[in-house]
C-alpha cells in the first residue's frame, strides 16, 4: 500500500492534490518549465468533511488514496467544485463514485456544468451562492462568486476559523515543486507568467475580486495550482498592481528576423530606447518563451514587433504574437513597428491593422528593403526616442478592460 506524504495546512486542512512534473504544455499554448501541481484540498470538521476542487483525471487515483489516508473516502459528505474545468474538477467522477453520499456544492453555473461535463445527478448537488455558508462542524466554510476568474461559473471558498482562501485559478501559478510561498525563490516571476497567460484579459473582474477581498481577515491563500501562500500579501500585492493596469517604463521588443535585416533595426532601437532611461525586453520570437512574453506584456506601455515580409505579409510568428497580444489584452499604449523585405514588402500594412485592433497607438513604423543603410539609422534611431517620449508621458499606462 502506498503511504503518500499529504502537507497540512491546519488543523482539519490537508492538502491532498497531484505534482505533474512531466507536464510541458497546458491548453496547447502555456508552457511549462516546471510542470504544475492540481490542488485539492480536504477540510475535516468535527460533524462533516468536505474535499476543495479534484484534480485532472489522470492523477485521480492518487487523489483517492491520500483521502482515505486520512478518512475514509466513503465517508466525505461534500465536494466543492470551485471551477468546472478538467484540471480542477475532472476525477469529480471517481470522486463521486468512491464517496457515494458526497454532495457536489457548486455555483448555479457550475451546477450546470457538473451536469454537462460530469453527469452529477441533480439531487447529489447543492448549489450556493455569494454568502452562503456551510458547516462542518467546528469549521465554517462561505463561498464567494467570482465570475470570469476565468470562467463564468467560478467561485471562492473562504474558511472563516483558520482565514484561508481557496481561490482556484486566481492567485495560481505553474509549478510542481514547493508546499508553500517561502520553498519557490522563483515563486514571483511564475506567478506574473501565470497572471499575464491565464488572468491578464479578465483584470477588470480581477480587479474587483482583489477589491472585495481586501477587508477579509485571510491568513492563508490555497490557490489550484502552484504553492500555498502562507504569507498572502505577497500575490495579493503584485495583484492589486497587476488587474488595476499599472505598467512601467518599460517595451517589450517581440522580433524574428530571417536574414539580419530586422534583427539589425532592433538592435539599434533597443539600444536607443536603453539610453533614453527605457527598460527592454527583448523577446526573439524564433526562440522565445510564451510565457516570459505574457509575463512582460504585464507591465509595459509599448510593444514593439519586428518582422520581415514573407508572402506579402508577417512572419508566422510574428503573427502569432500579435494574435497573443489581442487575445491577453494587456495594458500597454503604445506601439511600433520594424521590418524589412527583399522583393517585396506587406508586412508593415499588415502590422498596423493588427496593432489598431489591438488599441495600440503607432508612435512610428519603419519597412526597409534590403539590409539597414545610414538613413535607416537614424531613423531606427528618431523612432526609438519619440517612443521613449510616449513612455515617459504616458504616466502609469493603465487602462481599462471590458469583459464580462
Amino acid at each position: 500500500m502506498i503511504r503518500y506524504v499529504v502537507p497540512r495546512l491546519s488543523e482539519g486542512v490537508f492538502s491532498v492534490g497531484a505534482r505533474d512534473r512531466d507536464r510541458r504544455m497546458f491548453d496547447a499554448m502555456v508552457p511549462l518549465p516546471a510542470g504544475t501541481s492540481y490542488n485539492s484540498y480536504l477540510v475535516m470538521g468535527k460533524k462533516k468533511h468536505a474535499l476543495v476542487d479534484t484534480v485532472h483525471p489522470s492523477f485521480g487515483g492518487g487523489l483517492l488514496g491520500r483521502i482515505n489516508q486520512l478518512s475514509e473516502l466513503s465517508g466525505l459528505d461534500y465536494v466543492i467544485m470551485n471551477h468546472a474545468e478538467p484540471d480542477h474538477a475532472g476525477a469529480l467522477p471517481a470522486v463521486m463514485e468512491a464517496a457515494p453520499k458526497a454532495i457536489l456544492v457548486a455555483s448555479h453555473k457550475g451546477a450546470r456544468m457538473a451536469k454537462t461535463f460530469y453527469n452529477v445527478a441533480d439531487n447529489r448537488m447543492l448549489l450556493v451562492k455569494e454568502g452562503d455558508m456551510l458547516d462542518l462542524g467546528g469549521l465554517t466554510l462561505s463561498f464567494i462568486e467570482a465570475p470570469w476568474l476565468h470562467w463564468p461559473e467560478t467561485m471562492f471558498t473562504y474558511l472563516r476559523e483558520d482565514g484561508i482562501l481557496f481561490s482556484c485559478d486566481f492567485f495560481g501559478a505553474h509549478t510542481s515543486y514547493g508546499i508553500c510561498d517561502e520553498d519557490v525563490d522563483e515563486l514571483p516571476m511564475l506567478a506574473k507568467r501565470y497572471f499575464g497567460q491565464i488572468l491578464l484579459p479578465f483584470r477588470a473582474q480581477g480587479k474587483k475580486a482583489v477589491e472585495r477581498l481586501a477587508g477579509m481577515n485571510i491568513k492563508v491563500i490555497a490557490p489550484g495550482h502552484g504553492p500555498v501562500y502562507k504569507n498572502p500579501e505577497k500575490v495579493l500585492g503584485a495583484y492589486r498592481t497587476w488587474t488595476s493596469g499599472i505598467t512601467e517604463e518599460k517595451a517589450v521588443v517581440a522580433y524574428v528576423s530571417m536574414w539580419s535585416s530586422t534583427a539589425s533595426l532592433v538592435d539599434v532601437l533597443a539600444e536607443e530606447l536603453v539610453s533614453e532611461g527605457i527598460d527592454v525586453k527583448l523577446h526573439n520570437l524564433a526562440i522565445s518563451d510564451a510565457g516570459e512574453l505574457a509575463a512582460d506584456l504585464v507591465d509595459s506601455r509599448a510593444i514593439v514587433l519586428g518582422s520581415p515580409t514573407v508572402h506579402g505579409g508577417l512572419h508566422p510568428l510574428a503573427l502569432n504574437a500579435m494574435n497573443m497580444v489581442k487575445t491577453i489584452r494587456p495594458p500597454a499604449r503604445h506601439g511600433a513597428f520594424l521590418g524589412s523585405y527583399g522583393w517585396g514588402g506587406g508586412a508593415l500594412k499588415a502590422a498596423s491593422e493588427l496593432f489598431a485592433h489591438a488599441g495600440l497607438r503607432m508612435a512610428g513604423a519603419l519597412e526597409i528593403n534590403g539590409p539597414p543603410r545610414g538613413k535607416d539609422i537614424m531613423d531606427v534611431t528618431g523612432l526609438a526616442r519619440a517612443l521613449a517620449g510616449r513612455i515617459r508621458e504616458s504616466g502609469d499606462g493603465s487602462r481599462e478592460t471590458g469583459d464580462g
